[in-house]
């Protein structure tokens, strides 16, 4: 998610606020429903996502819940979950794909769940909202120093609607970039069998509508299968 950034201060104003260790944010308790990030040892509140923000966010992760199962990997995708990125920078992408086992060290330790410098994702991904320096510049010079493999920017906004993906390549310095438009598919290097059409992840179908559709899809093969059965034919065979 687009985060605010640590303030630009005027001569008139002093920044105040606590310094805080790495070790300090991971337990610290803020206000009820109010997550926050770590940046430069500062507190940044997280924004409140726009309707659109969740349903992008909603899409991404079902999409890749499905395309992990259907290839079989010991992999996991999940929202809220920490990235430290340095040693007083912490961030709180919308989606995060990283192993089963560094989900489970993450869950062992006490405080919130954050995926420390030694436990990398494979993916993290980031919807843009108002501060977009923070996503296209900000954001992408900590993970990339962080060697995350893969940052994707999903950017909704009308007018600059695309899909920024930013890879590690072997033998290359720094991200390798690749812009992905409406009416394109955005192909993912960590995961190249995964095609995702653009204009779907910026304007997501419900994912409640897309359970439903599974759900009248396995019924109907249910039914199917139970009328070979009747006829004496192992549905199996066919």
């Amino acid at each position: 998610m687009s985060q605010s950034i640590a303030p630009v201060l005027t001569d008139q104003q002093v920044d105040d606020s606590p310094t805080l260790t790495f070790e300090e944010y991971r337990v610290y308790q803020g206000e009820l429903d109010v997550q926050y990030e770590l940046y430069k040892g500062k507190l940044i509140p997280m924004p409140t996502a726009t309707v659109l923000h969740i349903k992008i966010c909603e899409y991404l992760v079902y999409k890749l819940q499905r395309y992990l199962a259907a290839h079989n990997l010991d992999l996991v995708v999940k929202t809220g979950l920490g990235v430290r990125t340095d040693e007083d920078k912490s961030r709180i992408p919308d989606v995060v794909v990283c192993t089963q086992s560094l989900l489970e060290q993450a869950a062992a330790r006490s405080g919130a769940g954050i995926l420390d410098f030694d436990e990398k994702p494979l993916l993290v991904v980031e919807v843009v909202s108002e501060d977009r320096r923070a996503d296209y510049v900000i954001k992408r010079g900590e993970y990339e120093l962080a060697n995350v493999p893969e940052y994707c920017i999903v950017d909704p906004k009308s007018g600059k609607q695309k899909i920024r993906l930013l890879a590690l390549i072997e033998g290359e310095d720094g991200y390798n970039q690749t812009d992905f438009f409406p009416g394109e598919d955005m192909v993912s290097v960590v995961f190249p069998d995964l095609v995702l059409s653009v204009d779907e992840i910026l304007n997501p179908p419900l994912v409640e509508e897309l359970v439903k559709a599974e759900q009248a899809q396995l019924q109907k093969a249910e039914r199917l299968a139970a009328k070979l059965r009747e006829l004496g034919v192992d549905p199996d065979s066919v």
